[in-house]
């Protein structure tokens, strides 16, 4: 009996350069925006969720729950603030996305971040889905550049505006279950930069048909990529995992002047300096400590009702995470 040859990210390349992948399916996680300057979310003390701690949430992703933003706002516009991507410049991870499109073999991206970094790359957008975000509106826009709560303006309605995010708890768009059917059509699937820990993103991967190849580019194994026959992980930085891609694709130097094109453009749109108060924005540690020393005051959270939020908002994770969808 023969044994099938092993799958390489060289054969995967010779594959794409030869016409037998053509419809690439591609998720997409914080860490493709870190060079930029946006923290990833659990890196230990880098990450968003380690420099949460001062503001003592009931759980790290409380800041992005729907139960928890109902009650206080105040921490979720801070770091919206800080992570405003007004004068973020996208990465080469970004303008590798922005490659597969312009040789029309991105056939569609699922992407969990809301900085819209991939769009400014030049992936069009009917080939996106954000499944935590879209683009705010303008007023929206400037709540988040200063940090401010808005409230509705309606005489008889005095709470927060919620953003146009998904947030942990509620569901996700209709369009979510209909891009998932595009996810049999693909010949691969690229995964980048993500833990793989939070549904329903989580078990994208897993709906790819079996024998289709799996490329991870990621800093650590997650999930369960590298279980099959053709998968194919390459860990480290995801630039640096992108530049071996293209390296291997002979994309190189196409790659990296894509690159510095979008850069520039959109450096000429940001400006040299934003209204966020600088080129990178307020500091997003500084943004934290604003907001824990306000919050008790501001919140007026008594203890047994901080004590009753935290229980249940741990019982909701717990529940989230266990399953294959956000709870609704």
């Amino acid at each position: 009996m023969s044994i099938p040859p092993t799958t390489t990210i060289q054969s995967i390349a010779e594959r794409i350069k030869t016409g037998q992948i053509t419809r690439i399916i591609v998720l997409t996680g914080a860490g493709i925006s870190t060079s930029a300057g946006i923290p990833d979310f659990r890196t230990p003390k880098t990450g968003l969720y380690d420099r949460l701690a001062p503001l003592n949430l009931p759980t790290p992703e409380s800041i992005f729950h729907i139960s928890y933003f109902s009650h206080s706002p105040e921490p979720f516009y801070a770091i919206a603030q800080a992570r405003h991507p007004s004068t973020l410049k996208p990465t080469l991870s970004h303008a590798f996305l922005a490659l597969l499109a312009k040789k029309n073999i991105l056939h569609f991206l699922f992407t969990q971040n809301i900085d819209g970094l991939e769009e400014d790359a030049g992936v069009p957008a009917e080939k996106i889905l954000w499944t935590h975000a879209s683009y705010p509106d303008d007023l929206m826009r400037k709540a988040i550049k200063t940090g401010d709560v808005p409230y509705c303006l309606e005489p008889k309605c005095s709470g927060a505006i919620k953003p146009e995010v998904v947030f942990f708890g509620e569901s996700l768009p209709e369009e979510f279950d209909e891009k998932v059917k595009l996810i049999p059509e693909a010949d691969l699937m690229l995964v980048m930069g993500t833990s793989l820990r939070v549904a329903p993103c989580s078990g994208i991967p897993r709906m790819m048909e079996p024998g289709v190849p799996r490329v991870l580019i990621n800093m650590e194994r997650c999930g369960d990529m590298g279980s099959r026959d053709g998968d194919v992980s390459i860990l480290g930085d995801c630039d640096v995992g992108v530049r071996e891609f293209a390296e291997a694709l002979g994309w190189r130097g196409e790659l990296e002047a894509l690159w510095e094109e979008v850069v520039a453009a959109k450096a000429k749109i940001a400006g040299p300096e934003s209204e966020d108060g600088g080129e990178d924005g307020p500091d997003l540690d500084a943004c934290i400590a604003k907001i824990a020393a306000q919050m008790d005051e501001r919140l007026g959270i008594s203890k047994g009702h901080k004590k009753m939020l935290e229980s249940h908002l741990g019982d909701k994770f717990a529940r989230m995470m266990a399953g294959d969808r956000p709870a609704s």
